[in-house]
C-alpha cells in the first residue's frame, strides 16, 4: 500500500478526530473504575491510529501507550505529543510483564488480522493485565445487514467480519473470567419506541461493536465494574427485527379491523342499494303510469282545445249571423214585408191542417175497409184510379196506425186582415174539394 494512503483513507471514511472522541466516551462507564487498580492506571492501545483513544485517556489521567504499523498515522499522534511507536502488536505485547497493565485496548483492529493470530492477541492480552483488568476489541458489526454486505469491505485491509458471539466466544476461551458485548453508534432515534420500518431493519442496528472482557479477580476488585457489565447496549437485529414484527402485527390488527369495518359498510351499503333498487323499480312504475296519464292528458288538451277553436269559430259565426239578422230585422222591406210573412205562415199551418185532416179521414176509411173485405173488394178499382188515396192507403196497412193530425194553429192570434185572408183561403179550398 503507498505511503499516506491509509491516513487519507481513515480521515475520509473514520471521522473527524472529535467525533471519534465523542463516540469513545461511551466506554467511560469501564475505565473508570480502572483508577482502583493502578494509579496511574497504564494502558496500551494496539493499532492506535491516530491517537484519539490515547488522547481521551491521557485527559483521564491514564499513562497511556500506543503501537501501530503504520507510520503516516503515527505522524498525527507525534503531533499531538502522544506516546507512540512503530512496531508489531503481538510482539509489543510479548514484550511486556505479566500483570503490569489495566487495560489493553483494539479499535477495529481484529478484522485485519488472521484468526489465530486473534487468539494469540487475546491470550497475550490476559497475560499481561493485572486482575480485574480489562481487554477491549472494537470491530465492525456484521449484524447490521447493511455493514456485513457492503461497507466493512471498503477498507481494503479488512480481511473477514466477525460476529460478536465469535468474539466474546474467544475471549470466554482465552481465560477471561466475563465479558460484555457493547453494540455502539446505532441511531440516538432508534432507541426509544419509534415504529421501525425495513430498512431500519437492514442498516439500523449498531453499525460497530465491542467486546470488553475482564480478567478474572476477588470480588471487591470487581464490585466496580457490575454496573458497566450490568447494562444494556445498542441494538442488535434480534431487536429491531422483532419491532418490525410487531409494527407489522399491529398494522395487521389494523388493517383486520379496517377490513371488518369494510365488510360491514358493504353489506350496509348492498342493504341499502337493495332497498334503492326497490324503491327505482316503484318510482319507474310510476314514471310510467305518469307518462300514460301525460299522454292521454295531451289527447284531451288536444281534443279539448279543438272544441274551444271550433266553439270560438260557432261563436264568431252566430255572432256574425245575429249581426245579420240584426241589420235585416232594421232594414225596411223586413218591415213593409212583416204582414205578407205573417200571411203566408197561417196560410201553411192552413194547408197542413187540412191535409192532416184529410189524411186522417182516409186511414180512418182504410181501416173500415179492413174490417169488411167484400166492401174492399168492390171499392178497390176505385181506388187504383187516385194515386194519392192508393199511397195513403199502403202506409196504413204498412204502418198498421194513423199518423197524428198536425195540431192547428189558434185563430185568436191572426189580426182582422190575416182572419180574412185564412178564411178566403179555407173558402177556396171548399170549393177545390167540391169540384
Amino acid at each position: 500500500m503507498s505511503a499516506g494512503f491509509y491516513r487519507a483513507f481513515e480521515d475520509r471514511y473514520r471521522g473527524s478526530r472529535e467525533l471519534i472522541k465523542q463516540r469513545l466516551r461511551a466506554y467511560e462507564p469501564f475505565f473508570a473504575p480502572l483508577r482502583t487498580l493502578q494509579d496511574p492506571p497504564a494502558a496500551l492501545d494496539l493499532g492506535c491510529g491516530r491517537g484519539e483513544w490515547l488522547e481521551l485517556l491521557g485527559e483521564q489521567g491514564f499513562r497511556a501507550h500506543g503501537v501501530d504499523l503504520d507510520d503516516g498515522m503515527l505522524a498525527a499522534c507525534r503531533e499531538r505529543g502522544l506516546d507512540v511507536e512503530l512496531g508489531d502488536a503481538v510482539a509489543c505485547l510479548r514484550a511486556l510483564p505479566d500483570n503490569s497493565l489495566a487495560v489493553v485496548s483494539a479499535f477495529h483492529l481484529v478484522e485485519h488480522i488472521p484468526f489465530e493470530l486473534l487468539q494469540t492477541l487475546v491470550a497475550e492480552a490476559r497475560r499481561v493485565l493485572l486482575p480485574g483488568g480489562l481487554l477491549i476489541m472494537e470491530t465492525p458489526n456484521p449484524e447490521n445487514l447493511v455493514v456485513g454486505a457492503s461497507s466493512f469491505y471498503l477498507d481494503p485491509t479488512h480481511l473477514r467480519p466477525i460476529p460478536p458471539q465469535l468474539l466474546a466466544f474467544v475471549t470466554e476461551f482465552g481465560g477471561f473470567g466475563r465479558h460484555k458485548v457493547v453494540r455502539l453508534q446505532e441511531e440516538a432515534g432508534l432507541r426509544g419506541d419509534t415504529p421501525v420500518a425495513l430498512i431500519n431493519v437492514l442498516d439500523g442496528v449498531s453499525p460497530d461493536y465491542a467486546v470488553v472482557a475482564q480478567k478474572r479477580a476477588e470480588a471487591a476488585v470487581l464490585a466496580p465494574f457490575e454496573t458497566a457489565f450490568g447494562a444494556g447496549y445498542g441494538l442488535a437485529l434480534g431487536q429491531l427485527a422483532q419491532r418490525f414484527e410487531q409494527r407489522l402485527e399491529g398494522r395487521d390488527d389494523a388493517l383486520r379491523a379496517a377490513l371488518a369495518e369494510l365488510e360491514k359498510h358493504t353489506i350496509d351499503s348492498k342493504l341499502r342499494l337493495a332497498g334503492a333498487e326497490s324503491g327505482l323499480e316503484g318510482v319507474t312504475r310510476l314514471s310510467q303510469a305518469n307518462a300514460a296519464r301525460s299522454e292521454e292528458l295531451a289527447h284531451a288538451l288536444a281534443d279539448l282545445s279543438n272544441r274551444v277553436h271550433a266553439t270560438e269559430v260557432a261563436q264568431q259565426q252566430a255572432e256574425e249571423a245575429r249581426r245579420q239578422i240584426a241589420a235585416l230585422l232594421a232594414s225596411s222591406s223586413w218591415r213593409i214585408t212583416a204582414p205578407w210573412r205573417m200571411v203566408g205562415g197561417w196560410a201553411h199551418r192552413v194547408r197542413a191542417a187540412l191535409r192532416a185532416r184529410a189524411k186522417a179521414a182516409l186511414l180512418g176509411a182504410a181501416r173500415a175497409l179492413q174490417r169488411a173485405p167484400r166492401l174492399k173488394r168492390l171499392l178497390r178499382p176505385l181506388l187504383l184510379r187516385i194515386p194519392g188515396v192508393t199511397r195513403v192507403y199502403q202506409a196504413s196497412i204498412a204502418a198498421g196506425q194513423a199518423m197524428p193530425p198536425e195540431p192547428q194553429a189558434p185563430l185568436g192570434d191572426m189580426s182582422p186582415r190575416a182572419l180574412r185572408v185564412y178564411r178566403d183561403l179555407q173558402s177556396a179550398l171548399e170549393k177545390t174539394r167540391k169540384h
